[in-house]
């Protein structure tokens, strides 16, 4: 299961073995089940060297036997499986209000989920909250920790592990302090990646997504935060420091809106956007602060008022979009998120702004994942990195961020 392709370094005996067997792999998980024969023909390598590959990936317990050609003319032969239950991958995407936890095989089936509120009284509560959950859909499935390969958790803000710490990533509160990730990682019996929630949002996308149909496009996720998720020729971008998509630091703002406060509140903190959901809760007579989701919620009722404050919102992703794509010209922009997902009503007055705003061509999509793509991300980062342990496989020339590991099957 592939899901970013990847250039390696100069070959040696125990990388071109690593290929074969990844070779092999892939090629009876797309057609379900081989004979050593027609996977060589499949694949490309001679009989002995698939023979070879065989024998390790049999007795790595990583293909089994299932069954035997049909057929009255010659011998029968031997047909083979990928044994997906050989080990066990867990994918968790901590949110601002939702964390969810699935445990999946090896070809990415999630077998077990859970979906939680999330609980803040303390950064430690969230971090109990992490390892409880993992335990929960391990527990539903009778797996241990010794039988879980790998977890991979999506996480608002940038990880940088020499210092343990995971950068902008305000909306959890406590998520900053130094030690952090060291903290996540205890939760876990077993080899752990912390990765960006937008980046792996884009590479749920690209797995289960519009990615499928496309090998350059930008996932703008629109919710308590902002952010952007890059797949440039197939591979997720991440940028010199892990830091490529943070638009909600681009200087741009509505006509007549001025920034205020210091510089990195960015764009998504206009005073446009929150001038005007201020003046909704006041005329509507709410006390306290008025969130989008309920703006959303009320235009979706015809409110006028909320209607104003929804173009307003689509005029600034419009302009977000328009900066990505005069930069990156991606065949498709996926927008999701917690707003995001309010295409309905988002879509129409986005496209309007982008008529204004550029003559390019920019095509604006919802996400085909929803509010899952985090986690669809989680498990298939999750799966990659399982895959490339069990078949000691090489690292890639294109090495990610210090700290992060690159999914790509």
């Amino acid at each position: 299961m592939l899901v970013e392709r990847r250039t390696f370094a100069k070959a040696d005996p125990s990388m071109v073995r690593a290929i074969n067997q990844r070779s092999v792999i892939d090629a009876i998980q797309h057609h379900g089940v081989l004979s050593r024969s027609q996977v060589s023909r499949v694949v490309g390598l001679s009989k002995p060297t698939v023979s070879q590959v065989f024998t390790d990936l049999v007795s790595a317990g990583l293909i089994r036997e299932a069954g035997s050609t049909q057929g009255n003319q010659g011998p029968k032969a031997v047909l083979y499986e990928v044994n997906n239950e050989a080990a066990w991958v867990v994918g968790i995407d901590v949110g601002r209000r939702w964390v969810r936890a699935a445990l999946a095989d090896l070809s990415g089936t999630i077998v077990a989920r859970h979906d939680e509120r999330v609980r803040l009284r303390s950064n430690q509560t969230l971090l109990d909250q992490i390892g409880a959950i993992t335990r929960t859909v391990m527990r539903e499935k009778g797996v241990g920790w010794g039988q879980v390969n790998q977890v991979t958790v999506g996480s608002p803000g940038v990880v940088d592990p020499a210092r343990g710490l995971v950068m902008l990533a305000a909306n959890l509160p406590g998520w900053e302090r130094q030690g952090i990730v060291e903290e996540i990682r205890a939760q876990f019996e077993t080899n752990v990646d912390i990765e960006n929630d937008v980046n792996l949002a884009a590479l749920g996308e690209l797995w289960k997504g519009y990615g499928r149909q496309c090998d350059n496009f930008a996932y703008l996720s629109v919710g308590t935060g902002v952010g952007l998720g890059l797949v440039i020729d197939g591979r997720l971008h991440r940028g010199a420091r892990g830091l490529a998509g943070e638009i909600g630091y681009l200087p741009i703002a509505l006509d007549g809106a001025a920034e205020s406060g210091p510089p990195w509140r960015g764009w998504f903190a206009s005073p446009a956007v929150a001038d005007a959901i201020a003046r909704l809760g006041t005329a509507r007579g709410v006390e306290r602060p008025m969130t989008l989701r309920a703006v959303f919620s009320l235009a979706r009722k015809g409110d006028p008022l909320a209607r104003e404050v929804v173009e307003t919102e689509a005029r600034l992703l419009a302009r977000a979009v328009s900066t990505v794509a005069a930069v990156v010209d991606p065949e498709v922009v996926v927008l999701g998120g917690g707003v995001g997902h309010n295409g309905d009503l988002l879509m129409h007055p986005i496209e309007t702004a982008l008529r204004s705003l550029t003559p390019l061509s920019i095509q604006v999509v919802n996400s085909m994942l929803g509010t899952d793509a985090v986690l669809h991300g989680a498990v298939g980062s999750a799966v990659s990195a399982a895959w490339d342990r069990l078949l000691a496989e090489p690292p890639a020339v294109s090495a990610p961020s210090p700290g992060t590991a690159a999914p790509s099957a």
